[in-house]
């Protein structure tokens, strides 16, 4: 019986297992490996002010710190998502931080946007050649920082340059009192901040997206839809792990952080569903959270995403999940 490559990383801790995919990544992007055949049909996509050549993504998480975008690229995803990165280096939360709930298909991290900082990502960026797809760099807060807002401008700022959007991240539940910039005032604030800080030496703004957590309640996601209106945010990511519980089956169901995969499928579609019902047409939605296969992207198509991203679903179904879901998509 043959055993699928990714399945083999089940044997190591999650999180080596972790970087020894990156590590796979990193050798395939300088081999010049594409699992994307050739003969497959490009069907771009207009969103955003971005053309992106299919509607599936990477969320971000899996390269933090911007190591393997053209082996992640090989995969078929039409665009790449890195980060979270803060101004500083930090080595994010101690160790045991993040689990691998096999029999729910799931994933819990509380690693504490763990990352050797922007500027050293963006070194690595700022090499490398023409792109397969479209780039985003997701940008957070240091958790120690004194001014939060700054860190955020300042993120932004030194991504707009040589991404082709940025992410504001807020919803990470694992930065203590990070969930608290989703609320107006202080979320209009840093978009007000983040807006300024994308403006090219042109005069052109970099397209800005917003990571919101399937956590808010519907005040709370109106209120981050209008200030994201309000402040000319390009695009609204739905959504970022949670911290609510449903039903789990694994030993380490109890642990602290942030949930993602199957059991996270329900919320984020309900949550996109609601955010499509407030923002109407006038905010552009990536939809992320649980989604493990074509009929479920598509169910996120038809419910109002433009895009949708994948993440912890790779761990469990492997990499030709990208094409699946890119080929369901059209």
């Amino acid at each position: 019986m043959a055993v699928h490559p990714h399945k083999i990383l089940f044997a190591l801790d999650p999180e080596r297992a972790h970087r020894a995919s990156i590590a796979a990544l990193r050798v395939a992007g300088k081999l010049g490996v594409n699992f994307k055949s050739e003969t497959e049909e490009a069907r771009p996509v207009r969103f955003a002010r971005l053309e992106f050549p299919n509607r599936v993504g990477l969320a971000a998480g899996m390269d933090k710190d911007a190591e393997a975008i053209p082996g992640l690229f090989g995969l078929g995803f039409g665009f790449v998502e890195v980060g979270s990165l803060t101004p500083r280096p930090q080595p994010g939360n101690p160790k045991p931080r993040l689990f691998r709930l096999s029999a729910d298909e799931a994933v819990i991290n509380r690693m504490g946007f763990n990352n050797g900082g922007i500027d050293a990502a963006l070194a690595r960026i700022a090499k490398l050649g023409p792109r397969r797809g479209v780039l985003g760099i997701n940008v957070g807060a240091n958790k120690d920082s004194d001014d939060r807002v700054a860190d955020y401008a300042l993120g932004v700022g030194k991504a707009a340059p040589l991404a082709d959007y940025v992410t504001i991240n807020v919803s990470s539940p694992n930065t203590p009192g990070l969930r608290d910039l989703q609320s107006r005032p202080a979320l209009d604030e840093l978009l007000a901040a983040s807006d300024t800080a994308r403006i090219l030496p042109d005069g052109t703004r970099r397209p800005l997206f917003l990571k919101v957590a399937p956590d808010l309640d519907r005040a709370g996601l109106e209120g981050a839809i209008a200030a994201a209106i309000d402040n000319r945010i390009d695009a609204l990511i739905v959504s970022n792990t949670t911290i609510s519980r449903p039903p789990l089956r694994s030993r380490d169901a109890g642990e602290a952080g942030g949930l993602s995969g199957a059991p996270l499928r329900e919320l984020a579609r309900a949550k996109l569903i609601e955010a499509r019902a407030i923002a109407g047409d006038a905010l552009p939605l990536i939809s992320a959270g649980g989604i493990d296969s074509g009929d479920e992207a598509k169910r996120r198509i038809d419910a109002g995403a433009g895009l949708v991203q994948v993440y912890s679903a790779l761990v469990f179904k492997g990499p030709g999940l990208v094409r699946e879901i890119a080929r369901a998509l059209g």
